[in-house]
């Protein structure tokens, strides 16, 4: 039992789903459901973000098994639940399903699949050592899922605004991370914010893109994208940003990290509501 939770655990499953119901949520802000897009098409993007997604998180886990073990050792590679090289043939499962579910939805589909795909290994193998460069590499990832949607629905630039909002909350989610990450990246000369310019510094940079994702969240109103709908979403997202930057601010210890990081999760999941609700009702 505690394998299989372990290679339900390495998923990262909330993160995954969380990049299915964007892709979604990209074709309902490009008004794909007005076009009547099929439900299988619909079906297949949320495969496709769900595998890629989980794809990464265990390719990444893979690679940082043996920082895992100072900062994370109750993490599935580490812990034993996962070996190493069951880990690898999972990844390469997990991207084969996503890339031929992108395939099978479209050619643009597959080619902005591929791009996060390659984005995603680069970090994992390369990109993580170099730290607030391999942050932006992951957050670009973060923000692509609405692209996706609306290369489907066939009008991306609709989805731009809203893939910078996901882009922003994330970098400062990862710049966070890397402050709870910070003894076993600097004994792996991983040079995250933290670790390069102390975790005080890194707590002010993750704070910064915090409140100008809260603040640019205004954005899609001036512009006329949402409906009113949008504003109690988005202010219950906003309100979950500026605490946790405000919290970093005060105490920017790892445990204190480490719960705004988790809890950040929860309020861009809440922000994808937003998205949602703002288009649709």
């Amino acid at each position: 039992m505690d394998r299989i939770g372990g290679f339900l655990r390495i998923l990262r499953p909330v993160n995954s789903v969380m990049m299915g119901l964007s892709i979604l949520v990209g074709v309902v802000i490009a008004g794909g459901l007005r076009s009547s897009i099929p439900l299988e098409y619909l079906a297949l993007a949320f495969v496709t973000g769900f595998t890629l997604t989980g794809s990464a998180m265990v390719i990444n886990d893979y690679y940082d098994r043996e920082i895992d073990a100072v900062n994370e050792p109750n993490r599935p590679i580490p812990s034993g639940e996962v070996k190493p090289s069951e880990a690898i043939a999972y990844s390469l499962l997990l991207s084969a399903a996503g890339l031929a579910a992108a395939y099978l939805t479209s050619i643009p589909s597959l080619a902005i699949a591929v791009f996060s795909w390659l984005a995603m290994m680069v970090y994992s193998a390369w990109g993580k050592r170099t730290g607030f460069p391999g942050n932006l590499i992951v957050s670009t990832c973060i923000g692509l899922p609405f692209i996706y949607g609306g290369a489907i629905a066939g009008n991306i630039s609709t989805s731009l605004l809203f893939s910078a909002l996901a882009f922003l909350s994330n970098t400062g989610r990862e710049v966070t991370k890397g402050i709870v990450d910070t003894e076993g990246d600097g004994a792996r000369g991983v040079k995250t914010i933290a670790v390069a310019y102390g975790v005080e510094k890194a707590a002010y940079i993750a704070s910064a893109f915090y409140i100008v994702a809260a603040a640019a969240s205004i954005l899609p109103l001036l512009l006329n994208l949402v409906t009113l709908w949008y504003i109690p979403f988005v202010a219950v997202t906003d309100a979950g940003l500026i605490h946790g930057a405000v919290t970093l601010l005060r105490d920017h210890s790892r445990e204190s990290s480490r719960k705004v990081k988790n809890q950040i999760l929860y309020w861009m999941l809440f922000g994808l509501l937003a998205f949602a609700a703002g288009t649709l009702l």
